[in-house]
C-alpha cells in the first residue's frame, strides 16, 4: 500500500504567453503525470474561447512540480484584446 499523503495529485501550472499570459493554475495529475497539451475555456473581452496550451518546461518549485505552458495559436480560437481606448460612440 503505498502513502498518499506523501504522493502530489496536483501541480501548478503557468501560462507564459497567450491571452491567458501571467496566469497560475492547478491541474490534476492524470495517470500520475502532468499534461503535456490541454485545452482552457475562458473569457476575453467578454467573448468564451478555447484555448490550447503546451507544455514548454518544468521545474520542482519548494517540493511542488511547476509546469510552464506555451500558447498554441493554430489549434485554438482567435482572440482579440487589447485597445481600449476607441470605446466606441457615445449613445444619446
Amino acid at each position: 500500500m503505498t502513502d498518499s499523503a506523501s504522493t502530489p495529485t496536483s501541480y501548478t501550472v503557468e501560462y507564459v504567453d497567450g491571452p491567458l499570459k501571467g496566469q497560475f493554475d492547478k491541474r490534476v495529475f492524470v495517470g500520475g503525470k502532468h499534461d503535456k497539451t490541454f485545452g482552457v475555456i475562458a473569457l476575453v473581452d467578454g467573448i468564451e474561447s478555447n484555448f490550447e496550451y503546451t507544455v514548454v518546461s518544468e521545474r520542482t518549485l519548494n517540493g511542488e512540480l511547476h509546469v510552464s505552458y506555451s500558447f498554441d495559436a493554430a489549434d485554438s480560437d482567435p482572440y482579440v484584446s487589447g485597445d481600449d481606448s476607441d470605446l466606441g460612440e457615445a449613445l444619446v
